[in-house]
C-alpha cells in the first residue's frame, strides 16, 4: 500500500495556468509560485461580482479519534466526484500548520487518492502565508516592547499586555517565558508567552478580512494592552497597522492549487477549530462560490467546534448562506466514542458501535438546528465490516438523512459519486433555512450558555472569577455584542476529553475570556485547552527526511 506522499509524487500535475484557465481565470489574475501553485490577484473577486453564487456545501464531522476522521479527504473526493457526475465544483480548504505536520495529526492536504497537490509544498512552507502571519504578529510584539523601552508615552501597564508572540510549531516550552533579561539596553523584563501561529488573532483577521482595507482596519483594532489608567491600548495607537498590513499584503491573496485529478482547489488560511475559529478565508470561500456551481469547504474538527464557528462567526460576518452539511463519520470514531481503546479500533465491535452512534445522532441534530439538511458520509476504512456499515445505514434511515459509503481514500472521485449525487439531490429537494444559533446582541454569558445548551448539550456554564472579570471588562469596552469563539477539546462534546459519546450531567467551565477586537469576536477558554500545543512522545518529525536529491521522505 502506497503512502500519501508516494501517491502524490505519482500525480500528473498540470501547470497552474491550465487549472486557472478551467475556471476562466486569465494569466493576468494569477501570480505563479513555480509551476503548480499560484496566488490569485486581489481584484479577481470584483471582476466576478456579476456572477451568481453557487451552492455552498460545508464538510464537517463527528467527534474524532486523535488521528482525525478524514474531512479533508472527503472534501477533496467530493469535488472530484462532482466532476465525475458532470457538476462544476470548486474546493476551498484551510492551509496546514507545521505544528500537526511535525506532531501527531499530520497535514491537511487530504489522503490516499483524494489529495491536493503538490502536497509537500502545501504541508510545509507553501506560499509563505504562515510565515507572513508570524512576522506580522511578532512585529506588533516588538513594537510594544520597543514603545515601553523608548519611554512608554502611552503608559502601557507591563503587567497587562494582552498580545502574545507566536510560532508555527508545537513547542510547550514557549507557553510561558520571561523576556528582556539582558540589562538596561535590552528592554524591560516581563512575563510573556507564545501561541501557535494558527491561534494568532492575525490568522483570524486574515481569514475574516474582505479586502486589504478591511485587513488594515482590523489590524489597527487589535487590543494589545491596558494602560496604567485601565484604558485599552490598540495596535493603531502604536501606529503598527500599516507595517503589519505591508507584511500581509501577499498573504491576503488566496492560493490556487489542484487535486490529484486536476480539479481546482483554493487553499487559504488555517486557524485551528479547537483554539480558534477553524475556517479557511472568507475570500477563498467567496471566490469558490463565484467560480463554480457548487463551493465545497470544510471546518475543523467536529461540528461542535468548526461547524458552529463557521455558522455563527464566518457566515455571520461574510453574509454566507450554506445549502447543505456533509457530516463525516468513521466506524472507528464511533467505536471510540463507544468506549473502544485506540489499539482495538480495527476489530469488529458492533456493541460499541451501537453505543457510540449517539455521538453521530447528536451531531446530526445539531446541524439541523441551524436549518440545514444533512448528508452523512461514512469515510470507509479497510477494517470496516459489512455488519458495522449496515448498523450506520439503518440508523441514518431511522434519522431520515441520506447516508453514503465513501471509498474516496482508496478510489478518489470514483469512490464518491454516490455521495456527490446524494448531496446534489439533498440540496435540490431540501431548501436551506439557515440561521445562526444565537443573536450576537445577547450578552456574552447568554451566548455561551446557548452554545453549551444547544450544541454541547451541557446543563449549564460555570464561569470562574477570572472569566467573570474578563467578561465585565470586555462589555465595558463595548464589545459585548460580538460573536463568541469557544476554545474547547475536540475529542468530546464536553470540555473533558475523556467524556465520549454524548456526555450527560455536566457543565462547561469557562476559565477565561479574551477579546479579539480585530477579528471581531471574543474567545472563551474552557477546560485545559492551550493555545500552544506540545509535541507527542514520538513526533512525526522523527520520520520525516530529505535525501541527497532533495526528495522529501516520510511525510505521511
Amino acid at each position: 500500500m502506497l503512502s500519501d506522499i508516494e501517491i502524490a509524487k505519482q500525480a500528473k500535475m498540470k501547470k497552474i495556468t491550465e487549472i486557472a484557465a478551467k475556471l476562466g481565470i486569465s494569466e493576468d489574475d494569477t501570480e505563479p509560485y513555480g509551476h503548480y501553485k499560484a496566488k490569485l490577484a486581489s481584484g479577481l473577486y470584483g471582476k466576478l461580482s456579476d456572477r451568481p453564487d453557487g451552492k455552498l456545501i460545508l464538510v464537517t464531522a463527528i467527534n474524532p479519534t486523535p488521528a482525525g476522521e478524514g474531512k479533508t479527504t472527503i472534501s477533496v473526493g467530493l469535488e472530484e466526484a462532482m466532476s465525475k457526475i458532470g457538476k462544476k465544483a470548486v474546493l476551498a480548504l484551510r492551509e496546514p500548520s507545521l505544528g500537526p505536520v511535525f506532531g501527531i495529526k499530520g497535514g491537511a492536504a487530504g489522503g490516499g487518492y483524494a489529495q491536493v497537490v503538490p502536497m509537500e509544498d502545501i504541508n510545509l512552507h507553501f506560499t509563505g502565508d504562515m510565515h507572513a502571519i508570524t512576522a506580522a504578529n511578532n512585529l506588533l510584539c516588538a513594537l510594544i516592547d520597543n514603545h515601553i523601552h523608548q519611554g512608554n508615552e502611552l503608559r502601557i501597564d507591563e503587567r497587562r499586555i494582552m498580545f502574545k508572540r507566536c510560532l508555527d510549531m508545537n513547542d510547550r516550552a514557549l507557553r510561558n517565558v520571561i523576556v528582556a533579561l539582558g540589562g538596561k539596553l535590552n528592554g524591560f523584563p516581563r512575563e510573556d508567552g507564545f501561541q501557535i501561529t494558527v491561534a494568532s488573532e492575525i490568522m483570524a483577521i486574515l481569514c475574516l478580512a474582505n479586502d486589504i482595507s478591511d485587513l488594515k482596519k482590523r489590524m489597527g483594532n487589535i487590543l494589545v494592552a491596558y494602560n496604567l489608567d485601565n484604558e485599552p491600548v490598540y495596535a493603531r495607537d502604536l501606529g503598527a497597522e500599516g507595517a503589519m498590513t505591508a507584511l500581509m499584503r501577499d498573504a491576503l491573496k488566496p492560493n490556487l492549487v489542484q487535486t490529484l485529478e486536476n480539479n481546482p482547489a483554493i487553499v487559504h488560511g488555517g486557524p485551528f477549530a479547537n483554539i480558534a475559529h477553524g475556517c479557511n478565508s472568507v475570500q477563498a470561500t467567496k471566490l469558490a462560490l463565484k467560480l463554480g456551481d457548487y463551493a465545497i469547504t470544510e471546518a475543523g474538527f467536529g461540528s461542535d467546534l468548526g461547524a458552529e464557528k463557521f455558522f455563527d462567526i464566518k457566515c455571520r460576518f461574510a453574509g454566507l448562506k450554506p445549502d447543505c452539511v456533509v457530516l463525516v463519520a468513521t466506524i472507528r470514531a464511533l467505536k471510540y466514542n463507544g468506549g473502544v481503546p485506540k489499539p482495538e479500533l480495527n476489530s469488529e465491535n458492533t456493541g460499541a458501535l451501537k453505543k457510540g452512534i449517539v455521538n453521530l445522532k447528536t451531531h446530526i441534530e445539531n446541524m439541523q438546528k441551524f436549518g440545514l439538511p444533512v448528508v452523512v458520509a461514512i469515510n470507509r476504512f479497510h477494517t470496516d465490516t459489512e455488519a458495522e456499515i449496515e448498523i450506520i445505514k439503518d440508523f441514518c434511515a431511522e434519522m431520515g438523512v441520506e447516508v453514503s459509503l465513501a471509498e474516496i481514500f482508496a478510489k478518489g472521485g470514483e469512490g464518491g459519486t454516490d455521495l456527490a449525487e446524494k448531496v446534489c439531490k439533498t440540496i435540490e429537494n431540501n431548501p436551506s433555512n439557515f440561521k445562526p444559533i444565537y443573536d450576537e446582541k445577547l450578552p456574552i454569558k447568554e451566548k455561551l450558555e446557548t452554545i453549551a445548551r444547544e450544541i454541547y448539550r451541557a446543563d449549564g456554564v460555570v464561569f470562574t472569577t477570572q472569566a467573570e472579570k474578563a467578561i465585565a471588562e470586555i462589555e465595558r469596552l463595548g464589545y459585548g455584542d460580538t460573536p463568541v469563539c469557544v476554545a474547547k477539546t475536540q475529542y468530546s462534546l464536553s470540555d473533558d476529553p475523556t467524556k465520549l459519546g454524548k456526555p450527560e450531567g455536566f457543565k462547561i467551565t469557562v476559565r477565561d475570556v479574551k477579546l479579539s477586537a480585530g477579528a471581531g469576536f471574543v474567545v472563551a477558554l474552557t477546560g485545559d485547552i492551550m493555545t500552544m500545543p506540545g509535541l507527542p512522545k514520538a513526533p512525526a518529525a522523527l520520520k520525516i527526511d530529505c535525501d541527497e536529491n532533495g526528495e522529501i521522505l516520510g511525510l505521511f
